[in-house]
């Protein structure tokens, strides 16, 4: 994907899978769902998850956010990166500039509605060091078998 099919897949798609890794070495996956505003991705999380934790001792994340049901539809885009907490923790109702716009574009992509803090959630960014996107309905169409290639003998 270029640089925009990466941007509109990124705002439009629902879930993501985010890979974090725990003290001792152990990988764990979550569906999360999440904002993308251009240039880091926002996810509001549990803050007694074992995300959160891991990402507490360690802040190397990936992301993979994916889509397609056959083969030649599979497209995603995987992000690797650093995982950082952004504003008060839990979040609270009170004005927080740092997370008013991740908060604003959460709102508007599930809620239609103004957030409502429980005392449960913090928001963690995730920079991106690397994007890699793919895209398997640009691939060639297969070619047809050549008769002589009947797989006989």
């Amino acid at each position: 994907m270029d640089a925009d099919e990466v941007e509109a897949f990124l705002r439009e798609q629902r879930t993501a899978r985010l890979a974090t890794v725990d003290a001792a070495g152990h990988p764990h996956v979550t569906p999360v769902w999440f904002v993308w505003d251009g240039s880091t991705v926002w996810v509001s999380s549990l803050i007694r998850s074992q995300r959160w934790s891991d990402i507490a001792g360690n802040t190397a994340v990936a992301l993979v956010c994916d889509a397609g049901e056959t083969y030649g539809e599979l497209r995603g885009v995987e992000i690797t990166g650093t995982a950082a907490v952004v504003g008060e923790v839990p979040r609270s109702d009170e004005p927080n500039d740092a997370v008013a716009e991740a908060e604003r574009r959460f709102e508007q992509k599930y809620l239609g509605r103004s957030m409502r803090h429980d005392g449960k959630h913090g928001w963690l960014r995730i920079h991106p060091t690397l994007v890699v996107s793919w895209d398997h309905r640009k691939l060639p169409a297969p070619k047809p078998p050549l008769e002589s290639d009947s797989g006989g003998f």
